[in-house]
């Protein structure tokens, strides 16, 4: 194990390249495809191991209660299935906007399972904590698991996929898109057919929740129709991010200077490992 002082764990976000829901099952969940694209860029962790069993979270989200912010909830998660009695106090440096769609507090969840793991010493392979990260979110997995993916089920039955590495500028809007209020409208387009992951690498794919989200929320639909005049912009998961790619970082970033101020814009290469795992190799490298 290593204990280095200010390591920092990256979380990195993901963009759904596409969002096919495929029915509603008996649970109320949505069986979907979708592709999850990781990107080099996120919030950063960093964990100091206590000798009790106290989490403290030195740094809480605003409006967001301890007992409700996923990386505290993954902390005990792991303490409860290990039978673990050490804590960490935890700083959280968020960069990414909150409730855009490109999984932050998931990715900060599936950091926080990993990097404790390490420091506790709790032994348990990616699989079973991916398994574990399942019951905070459908789109942990993917995080633990570190690999840009085609995902089914409900986001949790993964098969890596290699995708180019190119640039993605992301911008959201000032307003908040609540995934619960989406999954559940009446509206909701429910009934995409199957696709294999060669038709959507060959034709694309889109966002099924994308045309309903523009409608309830115009902030949206904006970013949409700005994006447009650049490339094929698409939402990601239930928004409120839209995204567009780009060829190099510097067209990206030409976009992203002329971007209107009163949204939040990132420009972020694609990548087809996490920079968590790239951490965890190094670990691997000069730690063993």
């Amino acid at each position: 194990m290593i204990e280095r002082s200010g390591l920092r764990w990256p979380a990195p976000v993901k963009l759904n390249l596409c969002l096919h829901i495929t029915g509603r099952r008996a649970d109320g969940y949505h069986n979907l495809q979708t592709l999850f694209q990781l990107l080099r860029y996120g919030d950063f962790l960093s964990f100091r191991p206590l000798e009790d069993a106290r989490v403290f979270l030195r740094n809480p989200l605003p409006g967001v209660d301890d007992e409700q912010n996923l990386v505290v909830r993954a902390a005990r998660l792991l303490q409860s299935a290990t039978g673990c009695q050490k804590g960490a106090i935890i700083d959280l440096d968020k960069r990414v906007p909150m409730g855009g769609g490109i999984g932050g507090g998931s990715s900060d969840a599936a950091t926080t399972l990993v990097a404790l793991n390490h420091y506790w010493q709790t032994g348990l392979s990616l699989s079973h904590l991916a398994e574990l990260g399942l019951q905070l979110g459908a789109d942990v997995p993917v995080f633990i698991e570190g690999k840009t993916a085609w995902a089914e089920g409900v986001g949790e039955r993964l098969q890596p996929v290699q995708m180019p590495e190119i640039w993605y500028l992301v911008v959201t809007p000032n307003c908040h898109v609540s995934t619960a209020e989406i999954f559940s409208h009446k509206d909701l387009t429910r009934d995409s057919a199957d696709i294999t992951v060669a038709a959507f690498l060959e034709q694309g794919g889109r966002n099924d929740c994308q045309d309903l989200v523009a409608r309830l929320h115009p902030e949206v639909r904006q970013v949409i129709d700005w994006l447009n005049q650049f490339g094929a912009a698409q939402m990601t998961g239930t928004g409120a991010s839209v995204y567009c790619a780009f060829a190099s970082a510097e067209a990206a970033q030409s976009v992203l200077c002329v971007m209107p101020k009163q949204w939040q814009g990132f420009v972020a290469q694609a990548v087809n490992t996490s920079p968590l795992h790239d951490l965890l190799q190094q670990i691997d490298d000069t730690g063993a």
